[in-house]
């Protein structure tokens, strides 16, 4: 009972939060006449949202098909290359240095290229959410197999458990906590890279929408897609957070 009731204040105090939040920015923004294309009322935008709902529905697709796709391919590719410089040596000094490198340029900068290479199409936003996303899920991959418990490995050589034995029941096991943090970054550097790529040059897709409706200077209909696009990623990262529940051995010590 006492532990229902304090969830109940926790609720609560969100609800209240957020609530006041947006009441302030409805009534906010009238009061202190800001004008409605610096900062729309929240009325207007959910108006705006309301009245495009069909177009805002089918560039929301797009956009998600792109950024699935592209953490769908990050998550396969960076574990593999995760397990591949945690095994070999020559990776470690070759490869790993090499994606660190990626990392540290500019991706945004990189969304040009991407459309000189792969077009203005579907493509080029899915390169460009699986770059965004890719680094996150090597490093905790890594990470997840570097922290194996040394008592743990010691135990398995013990009883003479082979090499794939001890990867499936011992290693993948340790890494899958590490592994899921790095979903949770990934994620919503996936959806930062497809809108990225979206806004420097698209046909579909929320940011193709973004850049339509400023360029007719509607403000509300922006903001819509902005608040489209938060609702989109907190989903996501829900589903991630769903899947962490599974991982019941997160802080265990060994």
């Amino acid at each position: 009972m006492p532990g229902s009731y304090s969830r109940l204040v926790a609720y609560s105090q969100v609800v209240l939060f957020f609530g006041a939040f947006l009441l302030f920015w409805e009534y906010g923004v009238r009061y202190f006449e800001v004008k409605s294309y610096i900062l729309p009322p929240l009325s207007s935008i959910v108006v705006a949202v309301w009245e495009a709902r069909g177009e805002v529905f089918e560039h929301s697709m797009y956009t998600l098909a792109e950024v699935l796709i592209g953490f769908g391919a990050a998550v396969v590719i960076g574990v593999m290359l995760g397990m591949a410089v945690y095994v070999s040596p020559f990776a470690q000094r070759t490869i790993y240095p090499l994606v660190t490198a990626l990392q540290t340029t500019p991706k945004s900068a990189l969304a040009p290229l991407m459309i000189v290479w792969f077009g203005y199409g579907f493509i080029s936003k899915v390169a460009m959410a699986f770059l965004f996303a890719f680094f996150p899920i090597v490093v905790a991959t890594l990470g997840g197999f570097a922290g194996t418990a040394k008592n743990l490995e010691e135990h398995f050589r013990a009883l003479n458990a082979g090499p794939w034995r001890t990867f499936t029941t011992l290693r993948l096991p340790s890494a899958l906590p590490s592994f899921i943090d790095g979903c949770r970054v990934a994620m919503p550097l996936a959806m930062i890279g497809a809108i990225i790529g979206e806004l420097v040059g698209s046909e579909r897709g929320l940011g193709n929408l973004i850049m339509m409706a400023t360029a007719s200077s509607r403000t509300d209909l922006v903001f819509g897609c902005i608040i489209v696009i938060t609702l989109i990623s907190l989903a996501l990262y829900a589903l991630i957070e769903f899947a962490a529940k599974a991982v019941w051995w997160r802080g265990i010590q060994v």
